[in-house]
């Protein structure tokens, strides 16, 4: 079955270490997980869905979208080539279709942890997050989803759109619990740390952060906030070096150059 997947993943900052924050993006994933009892349709289907699959990750939409017509054409009832016409249809911003083929994919098979997570992640872009954090809930519901901690993810992303600050890090305490090492949690929970003042736990959350992955211009702008709050002028001083000297041109660098650090 092939798999794809509307994520928010953590840019480069989190995962490889450029200069960006966790933003949208699109990942397309495919996995294997027949039966081996597929009849010719199916299988038919299945590798339409996959070849779409690859359309989709290269940007080709129109060969993507006919490779799931003929999907669906050989078998109407294989879910996942409805979650990818989703995702096809949301990368051309016909929402109509697109909340169509997810709710048909769902409808299909309810348990579906992808086209929940994507389903979830299209109704928060579109200011329905209540429903969409519904979605990534029923989707780390299946264990034997390999990636619940980025439906916990985008749901804390969701509550934090609707200023639901005590959701944002529960949920983002529920992903470090399934991944104690995952990034993008790591920052944000810093980042609310930050903003209520408790400075200690923002400076533990980032010196995690800073054993996993290069820092970002917004993990060192954070760091120079929080050393200063904490009154650590060695420290404060060696974020906003590493800050000026790899992202000059960065938006925190300037702010640092003029001192607007609130």
């Amino acid at each position: 079955m092939s798999v794809v997947r509307f994520a928010i993943l953590v840019g480069c900052l989190l995962a490889v270490g450029c200069a960006t924050t966790p933003t949208p993006r699109q990942e397309v994933k495919p996995t294997a997980d027949t039966t081996g009892q597929e009849n010719e349709g199916r299988v038919r289907s299945r590798l339409r869905t996959e070849l779409a699959a690859g359309y989709f990750e290269r940007g080709n939409l129109s060969i993507a979208l006919e490779e799931i017509g003929l999907a669906l054409s050989a078998d109407p009832t294989y879910a996942p080539a409805y979650n990818i016409a989703g995702l096809i249809y949301t990368s051309l911003k016909q929402d109509g279709l697109a909340e169509q083929n997810f709710t048909q994919a769902l409808s299909l098979n309810p348990q579906d942890s992808d086209a929940n997570h994507n389903y979830g992640w299209f109704l928060c872009q579109r200011k329905r997050e209540r429903e969409g954090i519904k979605f990534f809930l029923a989707a780390v519901r299946n264990p034997l989803y390999q990636t619940p901690e980025r439906s916990y993810l985008n749901a804390a992303l969701c509550a934090r759109n609707i200023g639901d600050a005590a959701a944002m890090e529960e949920y983002l305490r529920l992903a470090l619990q399934l991944r104690p090492n995952f990034p993008p949690a790591l920052y944000y929970l810093a980042e609310i740390a930050f903003g209520r003042g408790d400075y200690l736990a923002a400076r533990q959350h980032l010196g995690a952060l800073a054993r996993l992955v290069s820092p970002s211009p917004e993990v060192l702008w954070l760091g120079v906030r929080v050393e200063r709050k904490l009154g650590d002028k060695n420290s404060e001083d060696s974020y906003a070096l590493q800050l000026r000297n790899n992202f000059p041109d960065s938006a925190q660098a300037r702010a640092l150059l003029a001192g607007q650090y609130e």
